[in-house]
């Protein structure tokens, strides 16, 4: 074995350029280990810390310690005119917003925005969330099931308009991060994009952030790595913004842009409904709610900022536990009783207005967490946008109740939990296609209790229960099984 070298190596300096311009923010301690790294660390740590952009990071720590400590304007109850509720919703309302979805999409002014930056830690799998297969008869990942709920609205909308145009294809726009960004790409490739065309799939990658000690200074991972985490997901404001997609839009003529997350097993993507309602309403937001189920269930709730204020989302941990369970004598709900799903539909030029508006302001949300770093594990935060942080920028947003068992089935903890795993999510989906297929004059038949099973049926024969007459009459189905084509 080779004797080590006692030649001493001469220590070189950082990059002058480079340490003082951390200087000028106070962030210097990056460079506290320099002289005990080897000479391709000290590579890596420079290459690490080149592209920060310092004067940016800098404004966003000032502003997000400074707004922590600021009174934030009373809360109150979203008003009544503000929300569209499922019970004074009529059939002709209904059929009016499908129809004026339809026509939209017809028409290509509709796109689809996935928020999908996750992985499934909690589900045990390192994949992102999107991959997962949450155990139905098909087999079908999240990603799976939501292409083919696009492929099935182009096509109705295509029959709709029954203009001999052809189907024109919804954009959809993924946001990724940068540990699901690869196998995102590759997951879609291999599955051939699940029937869609490759050029209306568009992925693009959240940023990151430095992670903050107490008093505001970069949290060093390694002696030669800035710990760092995704922005949020309202990180895609600014995303869609640098990586030019707001103009894609622009130049491709969508005016509407749905966004969701990609943990709910029963969204209806591209939803004409919700569409053709934003629409008729003339505004630049609004979100899908679905109402509490108790006063305690750990849900973000719509409120009010202020007399006459924005609608904005209050986290179930900031809202006062005796304004939780407060009731509202007229209508018998909670006082606070939307709960935000995540679910969101926007005009591309409001986005935009977003996007300018939250990088002005640079308040980000602070999460006060673990970080590994160097000294083992450090108390610092985390700094993070959320998706609803855009509805304070809007004097005009409306809420459109749906009914939580059709919408709203979240897959966020591994099985064994007690809520929010594949399994209630994969229950959700069978209870309500069974719903769909009775109600089409089909039967069923199963060896284990009805409640503990159902069908699923594919998103390439009915998107919400529709045309299941001429698969489903008469025919009996042994549970659990998929219907399909």
């Amino acid at each position: 074995m080779r004797e080590p070298s006692m030649e001493t190596v001469p220590v070189s300096p950082p990059p002058q350029a480079l340490l003082e311009r951390f200087k000028d923010y106070g962030q210097e301690d990056a460079f506290s280990l320099w002289d005990e790294l080897s000479s391709e660390e000290k590579d890596l740590l420079v290459k690490d810390i080149e592209n920060i952009d310092l004067p940016r990071i800098d404004r966003i720590i000032r502003c997000s310690f400074h707004s922590q400590g600021l009174p934030s304007a009373a809360i109150e109850p979203v008003p009544e005119s503000c929300v569209s509720t499922v019970e004074e919703r009529t059939m002709e309302d209904r059929e009016k917003w499908w129809k004026m979805g339809m026509k939209a999409i017809a028409e290509g002014k509709l796109g689809v925005l996935l928020l999908s930056g996750g992985q499934g830690t909690r589900l045990g799998s390192s994949d992102p969330k999107g991959c997962f297969n949450i155990g139905l008869p098909s087999g079908k990942s999240l990603f799976h099931l939501q292409a083919e709920r696009i492929l099935c609205i182009q096509r109705l909308a295509a029959i709709t308009a029954n203009e001999g145009a052809g189907i024109v294809p919804i954009q959809w726009y993924i946001m990724t991060s940068p540990f699901t960004d690869e196998a995102t790409r590759k997951y879609f490739e291999s599955h051939k994009y699940f029937g869609l065309e490759a050029d209306q799939v568009t992925f693009f990658q959240q940023g990151t952030i430095p992670c903050v000690s107490k008093d505001g200074r970069f949290i060093m991972e390694t002696p030669y790595r800035v710990a760092k985490s995704p922005d949020g997901n309202g990180g895609v404001y600014t995303a869609l913004k640098s990586s030019r997609l707001l103009e894609d839009m622009n130049s491709r003529g969508i005016k509407f842009v749905d966004c969701y997350g990609v943990d709910n097993a029963l969204v209806r993507v591209a939803d004409p409904t919700f569409l053709g309602y934003f629409i008729d309403k003339g505004v630049s937001a609004a979100a899908k709610v679905v109402r509490k189920a108790y006063p305690q269930e750990k849900v973000g709730v719509f409120v009010r900022r202020g007399k006459g204020g924005p609608l904005a989302v209050v986290e179930y941990s900031e809202l006062d536990p005796s304004l939780s369970s407060a009731g509202n004598q007229e209508t018998g709900r909670l006082r606070f009783c939307w709960s935000n799903v995540c679910l969101h539909m926007f005009t591309v030029d409001f986005l935009n207005q977003v996007a300018n508006g939250l990088e002005k302001d640079s308040i980000y949300h602070l999460a006060e967490k673990k970080i590994p770093s160097i000294h083992g594990q450090t108390v610092g935060y985390k700094l993070e946008q959320f998706i609803f942080d855009a509805f304070p920028y809007t004097p005009s947003t409306t809420l459109f109740e749906v009914v939580r068992e059709e919408e709203f089935a979240p897959v966020k903890n591994s099985n064994g939990s007690n809520f929010d795993t594949p399994d209630s999510a994969k229950l959700l989906v069978l209870r309500l296609h069974t719903r769909w297929v009775v109600a089409a004059g089909g039967f069923l038949t199963h060896s284990v209790p009805l409640y503990a099973t159902g069908v699923e049926v594919s998103p390439l024969c009915s998107y919400a229960g529709e045309n299941l007459e001429s698969i489903c009459r008469g025919r009996t189905f042994h549970a659990p099984c998929e219907i399909s084509f």
